[in-house]
């Protein structure tokens, strides 16, 4: 059995399309909001968090939704072409607005991408699972998140192009260039990956797989494993506090504290970006060897390290990339071996529930902490943002140096794209 490379490819060409919309609002949408619409740091922050609101009641809907459509081009299909359509319409609008300065306009339109959104990203991740075969999944999901750091670092060149060194800026032109980029994928995802009839092929595969999961027996967990797991549910929390807060404001940061001009700021992100792509292998690798509890205290030493030291720049200097590209492995080295970790200590028929408590305990995070960093850029000022994230990383620290369970080492994997699997 091996994988379908052409056709995991053109699956990715979705996850692309998603990651390049996620980036670019990131990136643009805290600007808009601050040099055109004068919202304060707190309201931004709240407006940065709708994605994740809706995301949390959204996407497990229309997962569950897109089980149960069967229309003649699959399941996922129609919500991945219909989605992507409505978002493209929509976040065209969002530039438009900012240029006539319309601000119901431009809410409108943003509330619209983002339920856009919402509403394709669970069939969109589902789609791969249900094409290809269980034990060829994670050198498959390897590949689908290089293609969503491929949408990531489009958009952040785009940025770093097109956004002027001087004047106000006319986001259009960007917003047109991620919108072709996402209807092109989606198009050619359609005309490539003929869904339902992959989909039947791929249940031959499938024989007996539901019967062996559920000999996984299910129960109470024990009280010191109940512990641990607590912990780092509360250590994911935490580290995506201090790394959420630090990703949300840092385009605003670089431009009105660091006196980075235009879009250069996105060239730092794509420093970032590239370095945690090129470090998931070797931080799996490194677990193997050590552990993954000490693998992720190596990084989260890292991350609260680099944040303390970012934090005494007061204008721009090279040394801050290199900072970014630490925080790029660190960042890595945290994300590869923690869900593998919360998984570790679920009784085999709950993997599914403590995916659950995992996926909660991160966008709580995204929900709250650019409110809370937000406040306190308003009242104190932009100074306050690596204070902010340091903070929250050595608390991370603190709890996962108390977790005493799920740090079995990493089995070896059969393909490097394996350690590229990371959720």
């Amino acid at each position: 059995m091996k994988l379908n490379y052409r056709r995991t490819f053109f699956i990715g060409l979705a996850f692309m399309s998603i990651s390049a919309f996620w980036q670019l609002y990131d990136s643009i949408i805290p600007l808009i909001l601050k040099d055109t619409f004068q919202v304060a740091h707190t309201q931004s922050g709240i407006i940065m968090a709708l994605d994740n609101i809706l995301a949390l009641f959204m996407l497990p809907v229309f997962g569950a939704l897109s089980d149960r459509v069967n229309t003649k081009i699959g399941k996922r299909m129609p919500f991945i072409l219909g989605g992507t359509a409505v978002a493209v319409l929509s976040m065209v609008l969002i530039p438009m607005a900012d240029n006539a300065v319309k601000f119901p306009l431009f809410m409108g339109a943003l509330l619209v991408a983002l339920v856009a959104m919402s509403t394709y990203r669970s069939p969109a991740v589902a789609l791969m699972p249900d094409v290809t075969p269980k034990p060829l999944r994670s050198q498959a999901n390897g590949i689908i998140n290089l293609m969503g750091a491929l949408g990531a670092i489009y958009s952040l060149g785009l940025i770093s192009a097109l956004v002027p060194k001087e004047g106000r800026p006319n986001y259009l032109p960007i917003f047109a260039f991620v919108g072709a980029l996402m209807a092109l994928a989606v198009v050619i995802l359609f005309l490539t990956v003929k869904e339902k009839k992959v989909a039947e092929e791929m249940r031959a595969y499938e024989t007996g797989e539901e019967e062996e999961e559920k000999q996984g027996a299910s129960g109470p967990m024990d009280p010191a494993v109940r512990r641990s797991f607590a912990l780092i549910l509360a250590s994911i929390f935490l580290w995506f506090f201090a790394y959420n807060a630090v990703t949300t404001a840092f385009s605003k940061y670089a431009q009105d504290y660091l006196g980075i001009a235009g879009g250069g700021f996105a060239n730092s992100l794509m420093l970032a970006t590239v370095a945690a792509v090129v470090a998931f292998i070797p931080a799996g690798l490194i677990a193997g060897k050590i552990g993954r509890k000490r693998t992720i205290m190596s990084g989260i030493t890292v991350l609260g390290l680099c944040f303390f030291i970012a934090a005494f720049f007061k204008s721009f200097t090279p040394l801050l990339n290199v900072l970014l590209v630490l925080i790029g492995f660190a960042w890595a080295a945290i994300n590869v071996n923690s869900y593998p970790m919360v998984v570790e200590m679920a009784k085999g028929a709950d993997i599914g529930k403590y995916t659950g408590y995992y996926y909660t305990a991160s966008m709580s995070a995204q929900i709250l902490t650019p409110i809370l960093s937000g406040m306190l850029l308003d009242r104190l000022g932009y100074w306050t943002l690596f204070p902010y994230a340091t903070v929250f990383s050595i608390l991370a620290f603190l709890t996962m140096s108390q977790v005493r369970h799920g740090d079995s080492k990493a089995i070896a994997a059969r393909s490097k794209l394996e350690l590229l699997d990371v959720d």
